[in-house]
């Protein structure tokens, strides 16, 4: 179309015309202008591909990255069946590694924030699971990534609770961490300096033992719990108590009269002079026989890796869903973590072993454990590739084996205990 103005249109037909414009088509040239043509017609192809792919795929990679898209301050309001309205905040972080981790903030029940012991976001599904006693938060990503429905599960109870990914300039203001304070010392036996006993509000579900800026807090606990705590026997390893000490719930505040943070077993010691000052705890112990385990190295020898430095402190994770982290741990540190915590029934150590151990151990519990617990452990969800049950799993997984009989195992009996004395 170029050519049908402009001068010389005769000579340059008949040049066409001739041939004399024409050059043979050599294997270089038929090979150069089957290129031109494929990049004439795939260029704006492939581009069009691209702009629509690219405009397919950036909503989901925003709104449903499984390690960047959920990470932020979420923010919603539980509304409880009797009438509470309660914010809740969840923090979201993701490290350089891309694991996630996340913290809860209960503003208006003025507690401690609560760590998460797992999370994970897959398939715009996230799942918060705390350490103890399993509370969980299950939550869908809705199609604009800005908002979520779930479900808050804790203490038997689910209730409805929808986040809203927060802006800095709505976001709601979380209490700052408390200070760190330095430990007590190891040789203290601390004493109560001052202590505040009340009986639990009917309706508070919310119950813990922990240590707030060096005070000691109970929240919605039996005597028969603290008892148990405090001499590290499990409840049924308790004789002679009165109905009311595994009935009525307390929430105390016990102030040390020794500075800094103690450590579990002071915690315990400061336990006992409350029970003994403020309830008038007297007992004895007797040894009786009762059904018990025994704790035996199995034919296939133990599976647990001894601890690289033997001078470390035990270090346990429990999760009540079906899970054991230890470091450091004493063949005496399971003992008492399966025996008080896991079983509920007496346990004798016969394995032999010396020495420090590091071990992980996954199981679904039954309904026989946990048994002591503040409050019913939710039962596990159906799942084909669930862990086996803790008998097997101590076998497969740690080497130990768990056997059923008689033991001759002290008990604490009760003399004398009151309600507690006034504040």
């Amino acid at each position: 179309m170029s050519g049908v103005t402009g001068s010389e249109l005769k000579q340059r037909i008949a040049r066409i015309m001739s041939g004399q414009g024409v050059r043979k088509l050599d294997l270089r040239r038929k090979a150069t202008l089957a290129l031109t043509c494929v990049l004439a017609v795939g260029v704006p192809l492939a581009a069009g591909f691209l702009r629509a792919a690219n405009g397919q795929t950036q909503p989901a990679q925003e709104n449903g990255n499984e390690k960047s898209g959920i990470a932020g301050t979420w923010q919603g309001t539980e509304h409880t069946p009797d009438g509470h309205d309660l914010r809740m905040v969840l923090k979201i972080a993701k490290d350089e590694k891309g694991a996630l981790s996340a913290t809860l903030y209960s503003l208006d029940q003025k507690e401690l924030p609560v760590a998460g012991g797992s999370i994970r976001f897959q398939g715009g599904k996230l799942r918060f699971v705390n350490d103890f006693p399993g509370l969980t938060y299950e939550g869908t990503m809705l199609a604009d990534g800005n908002s979520m429905s779930g479900t808050m599960t804790y203490a038997g109870r689910s209730l409805p609770l929808a986040l809203e990914r927060a802006k800095p300039e709505t976001e709601w203001a979380t209490p700052a961490p408390p200070p760190r304070i330095a430990p007590m010392a190891p040789d203290a036996k601390p004493d109560v300096e001052v202590a505040t006993i009340k009986p639990t509000q009917p309706g508070n579900r919310l119950f813990m033992l922990t240590m707030q800026g060096g005070t000691l807090v109970v929240k919605n606990l039996t005597l028969g719990f603290l008892m148990a705590f405090a001499y590290e026997v499990p409840a049924r390893q308790i004789a002679g108590k009165p109905g009311w000490m595994d009935a009525e719930k307390w929430d105390i505040e016990v102030k040390p009269d020794t500075p800094g943070m103690p450590s579990s077993s002071q915690t315990r010691v400061i336990v006992q002079k409350l029970l003994a000052e403020r309830f008038g705890l007297q007992f004895h112990e007797e040894r009786r026989k009762l059904a018990a385990y025994v704790l035996i190295v199995s034919k296939d020898g133990p599976k647990m890796r001894k601890t690289a430095d033997a001078s470390l402190s035990p270090n346990f994770l429990l999760y009540p869903q079906g899970v054991l982290i230890a470091r450091s741990a004493t063949m005496a540190d399971l003992v008492q973590s399966l025996q008080n915590h896991i079983l509920g029934q007496p346990l004798v150590d016969k394995t032999g072993l010396e020495g420090r151990w590091d071990f992980t151990m996954k199981w679904t519990p039954d309904e026989t454990q946990f048994a002591d617990a503040p409050v019913p452990v939710p039962p596990p969800a159906d799942d084909a590739n669930a862990p086996p049950p803790l008998f097997t799993a101590i076998q497969e997984q740690l080497g130990l084996k768990l056997e059923a009989q008689k033991a001759d195992v002290p008990v604490l009996v009760i003399d004398h205990v009151d309600h507690p004395s006034p504040n």
